[in-house]
């Protein structure tokens, strides 16, 4: 059983390398792929006679694993700059719009559908409400570096939001006023310990010497963040400060009795890091979208009920980014964005929390698969709308032979 497991296991991560690899020179956002294939794969395992029970345990797992991973990738993408203020505030107020607009239009059907209480009603729809970031990120490599800074940012806002927001409802009383007061006080708690871990997690990886450093660091963020969760605050916060002040060590090492632990080579520790970053990170994406699949019931999918949940979320969904972005962002910028909503990972883990938590209509399992799927094939529509406008002249093959071309005219 070792050996099968082994070949398995290695045969598994180089298919979706192979996956990543020609969805990225096509352009098409891996997560479908991913969670079509463990679609196909289960009744193709069923008629085999393979079952895989374990996968619906592991969803949960390696998911907040991904989401740890993504949030730090993307954080380690941002450069801290005074200049970034405005960015930073915008994009705050676009994520933070754009999930309110979504949770009143979901909570208020919910009620009126289904019949919840008015936090049930919340907590069911803050899943479609937040834009995954596990998904934008890898997908918008076409865009600008401004445009893919921006979906950074927003997506990163928009996962803290969401999550900082659900698990303040799903931990108080029951009332709305009770929901409040753990928001205000868990969001206070968690900014101020999110700052204090991050930047002791920073000094430890700048005064920690030897060939083993990456490991313990990772395992100490993971164990800081199951912390933050079993003590209900938000420590995707954290995870985003770590990202940050790795960025930009200088935010610490300018006081008095850190102004020389920065080594010389820190730049080279630092993109050694970023390395193990993205590689882990595909790998714990991969796993998780294609388990999605495999652990998504296909009798879910058949209900017309199903489909109509899915089209009204998608239409709320990009109705108001459509509108929000026309207000608050530049119109190219905004041509670019507005496509680029995707629900995936952390709208998965959300609602696997409600399900757990009370009963729930099993046709809403099936439209959190569509929407998460048809949200990111609209990614492409994006992609598309970015190559018409950009002229052939500026395309990355044109640059390269431009650059060519003045090289050799050089005496």
């Amino acid at each position: 059983m070792t050996y099968p497991t082994i070949l398995s296991a290695s045969l598994f991560l180089l298919i979706v390398f192979g996956v990543e690899r020609v969805c990225r020179r096509w352009g098409v956002p891996s997560v479908i792929v991913l969670v079509a294939s463990g679609l196909i794969a289960r009744p193709v395992l069923d008629s085999l006679g393979v079952q895989l029970n374990w996968a619906g345990t592991l969803v949960p797992i390696v998911g907040t694993i991904g989401l740890v991973l993504i949030v730090l990738e993307g954080a380690l993408d941002i450069e801290l700059r005074r200049e970034r203020l405005r960015l930073i505030s915008t994009t705050l107020f676009l994520a933070t719009a754009g999930f309110v607009i979504c949770v009143l239009v979901f909570a208020t059907a919910a009620r009126l559908v289904l019949d919840l209480g008015p936090v049930q009603a919340v907590l069911l729809a803050t899943p479609f409400a937040v834009i995954s970031s596990a998904v934008a990120i890898p997908s918008t490599t076409f865009l600008s570096p401004k445009g893919r800074e921006f979906v950074v940012y927003e997506t990163s806002m928009s996962d803290i939001v969401g999550v900082l927001v659900f698990f303040s409802l799903l931990r108080s009383d029951g009332s709305i006023e009770g929901a409040l007061l753990k928001l205000l006080g868990g969001g206070v708690a968690s900014l101020l310990l999110s700052l204090l871990c991050a930047a002791v997690l920073m000094l430890l990886l700048l005064r920690v010497e030897g060939h083993i450093r990456f490991v313990p660091l990772l395992a100490g963020l993971f164990a800081l963040y199951a912390t933050g969760e079993l003590l209900h605050l938000s420590p995707l916060i954290m995870v985003l400060f770590f990202g940050l002040l790795l960025n930009k060590p200088t935010i610490i090492t300018r006081f008095r009795p850190f102004h020389n632990w920065i080594e010389a080579d820190y730049d080279a520790t630092l993109s050694e890091f970023k390395t193990l970053v993205v590689e882990l990170t595909f790998v714990v994406r991969g796993f998780f979208f294609v388990l999605l699949g495999y652990w998504t019931d296909l009798s879910d999918l058949a209900s017309p009920w199903t489909w109509l949940a899915a089209a009204l979320v998608l239409v709320v969904i990009f109705g108001s980014r459509f509108v929000l972005l026309r207000l608050i962002v530049k119109p190219a910028l905004a041509k670019s964005l507005v496509w680029i909503a995707p629900r995936g990972l952390i709208t998965v883990l959300l609602f696997l929390t409600v399900r757990d938590a009370f009963a729930l209509p099993s046709y809403l399992n099936g439209a959190v698969i569509l929407v998460v799927l048809i949200s990111s094939a609209l990614i492409l529509v994006a992609g598309l709308t970015v190559e018409r406008r950009t002229p052939k002249s500026d395309s990355p093959l044109s640059s390269s032979l431009n650059k060519d071309q003045s090289e050799l005219q050089k005496p």
